[in-house]
């Protein structure tokens, strides 16, 4: 008999997820975590950041007290005050993931590093554990990409960038994905000089273009220097200042900064694992799943970042439930479904999207409609003073929405309403034909789909024909 039902490798977000849903489900469940739990969200990414984009947020708010008809203010602050309310922040999160929570639940909990024996055999320290199934959880970590001279630098990563002490007077950043420019902006709003370098042409190139470039355009009005279509030949430390060489169409530029950070992306982490040996195939740094996030190894399961594409929190916890349905109940099979999935990058204004950009969707179909809405006109965002950003949709002809681009104040919570349609196959009507209140920034989703009625009804034959109605009656 083995030692429990289910052993899940990784305490983070997706990991936590399946062992307390398994164990609520009658199964004996162990858990193994190398570090600590809670995962790189909790410490490392999603909590830390979005405490210190938040504080950086009330800072610029403060600097631009005049807007809002009060006495200029200067924003005089402590930056190790900063990072410890960012510490409480994740400390006070952090008590839902505590190990006793856990172990009151059922679980039995291991700290260590581990590696398979076999495909029911996983060993962690000198424990030794058997089970009947497992779930691999590992998470991702920051990585660097290969440049002249990096490893004779000092660089930061998106980890070692939150354990900062001092605020640097100048920072490059390598990469302007939602990393690089969530730093960058928080940086910015501290008084850094802050240079972004980015080898696509655009900044977060996963984006709707017009939309990447409305929030490139926002950046640069807060002082952030982007420099896009420049490859990085050369880092190096010159007179204590790191110096980054960069080239565009055989042109060389050259920058230079008080610190260097890496924000390029990240990896899933299998090292050390031994996956081989219970039978488990990587592809492409990734644990290869099948719909039901079933790894090659029959008994063995996998979620979150180590199964890509979507390295989100909310993805590791959609497949989690999915884990726990297919591998603990019987005749049970849910498949994992990415016909909707939202995500949101925490600049401020936040840009959400969901669906299909407008190049992605006028590749797969035929005849697609896009409408746009400005948020200099949306009553709420001019009362907070935040009116800048756009609304953009696209959808078919008859009014299906293929896909949303929220870049607005409280973006991410705006999209929700958008991602809801298109889950429930709603069309642009059901958003039109529900009652908004007035005044609220959600007013934006509305006026963005009435803008697919504004041009059927009044274009066209329909305005002749009402208006020779109106003089019969």
């Amino acid at each position: 008999m083995k030692d429990y039902d289910l052993t899940v490798i990784g305490g983070g977000a997706g990991g936590l997820n399946v062992a307390s849903g398994a164990v609520q489900l009658g199964a004996r469940v162990a858990l193994v975590e190398k570090e600590k739990l809670g995962g790189d969200c909790l410490y490392f990414g999603c909590v830390p950041t979005k405490a210190l984009i938040q504080s950086a947020k009330v800072a610029s708010i403060i600097k631009r007290s005049k807007e809002y008809g009060l006495n200029d203010a200067n924003v005089s602050f402590d930056f190790g005050n900063v990072m410890a309310h960012m510490r409480k922040v994740v400390s006070k999160i952090g008590v839902n993931d505590d190990p006793q929570r856990f172990k009151d639940m059922g679980v039995k909990v291991f700290f260590g590093d581990g590696k398979f024996i076999d495909r029911h055999t996983f060993k962690v320290g000198d424990h030794t554990i058997t089970s009947k199934k497992f779930v691999i959880a590992t998470g991702s970590r920051a990585v660097a990409i290969p440049i002249k001279g990096l490893e004779n630098i000092k660089y930061l990563t998106s980890e070692s960038a939150l354990e900062l002490d001092y605020l640097p007077k100048s920072i490059i950043i390598l990469g302007a994905g939602p990393i690089g420019l969530e730093f960058a902006q928080v940086f910015a709003r501290f008084g850094v000089k802050v240079i972004v370098i980015e080898k696509m042409g655009q900044v977060l190139p996963r984006e709707d273009k017009e939309v990447s470039d409305t929030l490139e355009s926002i950046l640069k009005e807060e002082g952030i220097e982007i420099h896009t279509c420049l490859s990085v030949l050369q880092v190096k430390e010159e007179d204590n200042q790191k110096v980054v060489v960069a080239e565009c169409s055989g042109q060389e530029k050259t920058f230079q900064a008080d610190e260097f950070m890496l924000a390029i992306g990240r990896a899933p982490n299998l090292e050390g694992l031994d996956l081989d040996a219970a039978g488990v195939r990587v592809e492409h740094r990734s644990v290869v799943v099948n719909s039901s996030m079933r790894t090659t190894a029959r008994n063995i399961w996998a979620c979150g970042d180590v199964t890509g594409p979507y390295l989100f929190t909310h993805i590791a916890e959609y497949q989690a439930g999915l884990v726990v349905a297919n591998a603990l109940i019987p005749f049970v099979k849910r498949k994992a479904v990415y016909r909707v999935v939202p995500w949101v990058t925490y600049t401020d204004p936040e840009l959400g999207r969901v669906g299909l950009t407008e190049e992605e969707a006028r590749q797969k179909h035929k005849k697609v409609r896009v409408y746009r809405f400005d948020v200099k006109d949306l009553d709420r965002a001019v009362i907070e003073g935040e009116a800048k950003g756009i609304i953009k949709i696209v959808c078919t002809k008859k009014g299906k929405i293929l896909g949303a681009h929220v870049l607005a104040p409280q973006g991410g919570e705006l999209l929700h309403e958008f991602a809801l349609a298109m889950q429930n196959n709603l069309g642009v009507g059901s958003i039109t034909g529900t009652i908004h209140v007035y005044p609220t920034l959600s007013q934006a989703v509305r006026r963005t789909t009435n803008l697919y009625y504004a041009e059927k009804i009044f274009s066209g034959w329909i305005p002749k024909v009402t208006k020779q109605l109106i003089k019969w009656f």
